[in-house]
């Protein structure tokens, strides 16, 4: 018996975003992409958890577009590609206390609920974590995880420009109940809104991913990749040569690089090819936060 080595295709590394273009074409969307990436292994599709995204992989733009059209043609499935959002997150660098009471009355039982928590950033990447150090019963414990859940769930609404929160802990440390008008959601409400005005109130900022490039040129055509990679602001980390080729490794923002198959063509008149892999979170310089934060705002008021 002959036992022959399995095919190694190549690793997607050109992305879209995949949108029905009807009521209809959502219906049909799962099932087609799952028939196009049976029939085709150098594309993959996932949902994007942070954008809520389908995200198309192939190795360029034409791959892309050509299974867009093979998925009209044999499926009747017609799909709308956009470059994919970019998964931005906030975390904040001081720390910050706040006392919120939330009181409403509208005839019979009203809604109290007092929370007084700290909120403090953590290390990069270590999540979020809560803690309690409530005593004297001044927040009943059957009312302290309507309190977590509140701040959760704030957490990923996203507090700055609809950006989720990540990377801070939050104690609370005092509170108040009504006896007749406190209620689980009259606390997870207060804990949402105090974690709010907390958040103003420790400079927040914001974070973008970035991805590690591993660029393989012919050496006539590495300087102008270096200039484009620095346009992008990208930062190089190394070069090692390999006959007549270099292989370029450095890192950039997912923001500069969504399309870097294309301009990478272009540069190289299609003799250079790359590799794409998520690295880490960095704090977006402020003047591109900026204007990051005022595009999200004003998409937010549209959608309103």
């Amino acid at each position: 018996m002959v036992i022959l080595e399995p095919i190694a295709f190549p690793a997607p590394s050109y992305r879209l975003a995949v949108y029905p273009k009807t009521k209809s074409d959502l219906d049909k969307l799962g099932a087609a992409l799952s028939r196009v990436i049976e029939e085709d292994p150098s594309l993959s599709v996932h949902r994007d958890a942070d954008t809520n995204e389908s995200i198309l992989a192939g190795l360029g733009e034409s791959h892309i577009d050509v299974t867009a059209e093979r998925m009209k043609r044999k499926f009747g499935v017609e799909v709308d590609l956009e470059t994919p959002k970019v998964p931005y997150k906030v975390t904040i660098t001081g720390t910050t206390r706040t006392d919120y009471t939330h009181k409403k009355q509208s005839g019979g039982h009203g809604q109290f609920a007092r929370v007084a928590i700290e909120l403090s950033p953590q290390k990069r990447s270590a999540g979020f974590e809560f803690t309690s150090s409530v005593v004297g019963g001044s927040v009943p414990k059957q009312y302290i995880s309507a309190v977590e859940k509140g701040v959760e769930e704030a957490m990923q609404e996203g507090i700055l420009a609809g950006f989720p929160l990540v990377d801070v802990k939050v104690n609370l440390f005092d509170g108040k109940e009504h006896a007749v008008d406190s209620s689980e959601m009259a606390f997870k409400i207060a804990s949402a809104q105090a974690l709010k005005q907390s958040v103003r109130d420790a400079h927040p900022i914001l974070l973008e991913p970035i991805v590690n490039l591993r660029v393989t040129v012919p050496e006539s055509h590495t300087g102008d990749v270096l200039s484009d990679l620095t346009g992008k602001r990208g930062k190089v980390q190394g070069m090692t040569p390999q006959g007549a080729l270099t292989v370029v490794e450095a890192q950039a923002p997912l923001a500069e690089v969504q399309r870097y198959g294309t301009d990478l063509r272009s540069i190289t008149q299609g003799r250079a090819f790359y590799t794409m892999e998520h690295s880490h979170y960095e704090e977006v310089p402020t003047h591109i936060s900026q204007k990051i934060i005022a595009a999200a705002d004003g998409d937010e008021e549209e959608e309103s």
